[in-house]
């Protein structure tokens, strides 16, 4: 489903710390990933799967799925900006998408046409812990969530490229 959104989620930021910073001297591989776990926690906070969810249901979103892409380096002390994207949601599952783009500032917005650094595309399941399995979103939920729905980016879809073997 293709149409112009009426809202955006708000942008997580944050600063890449000094133990972000692996041997080659930018941030490591797997602090992006924890930075867009964060933008995932605050995108949860915004649609109402919060802590108070959280606690009165039983009930989390649990990531199933992912692929992430590195574009760029990232520097220490960098100002970060994550733009999430919700591209989907049916019954019990969400399809979303993470950029992250360095920034000037705490409170800079990217360029317009900023490249991200690195991206990551999600499939969640809503999962019901007491019972160990995905159970559909409530009504309220899911409709909060379709209402920040949007067309997936251009790079969305992607596989991993197969690398032949050759002797």
């Amino acid at each position: 489903m293709t149409r112009e959104i009426a809202r955006r989620l708000a942008f997580h930021r944050q600063v890449v710390p000094p133990e972000w910073i692996d041997y080659n001297g930018h941030m490591s591989e797997g602090y992006y990933s924890l930075a867009f776990g964060f933008a995932t926690d605050a995108m949860m906070d915004a649609t109402g799967l919060d802590a108070a969810y959280r606690e009165a249901t039983g009930c989390s979103l649990y990531t199933v799925e992912a692929h992430l892409r590195y574009l760029r380096d990232v520097a220490e002390g960098a100002h970060l900006a994550v733009r999430t994207r919700v591209l989907g949601v049916h019954g019990k599952k969400a399809h979303f998408a993470h950029e992250l783009y360095v920034v000037d500032g705490a409170a800079a917005d990217p360029a317009p046409d900023a490249a991200p650094v690195a991206t990551t595309e999600l499939f969640a399941l809503h999962v019901d812990q007491k019972a160990g399995r995905a159970v559909p979103f409530p009504d309220a939920v899911r409709e909060r969530l379709a209402e920040f729905v949007e067309a997936a980016p251009e790079w969305a879809g992607r596989a991993i490229a197969t690398v032949a073997t050759t002797e």
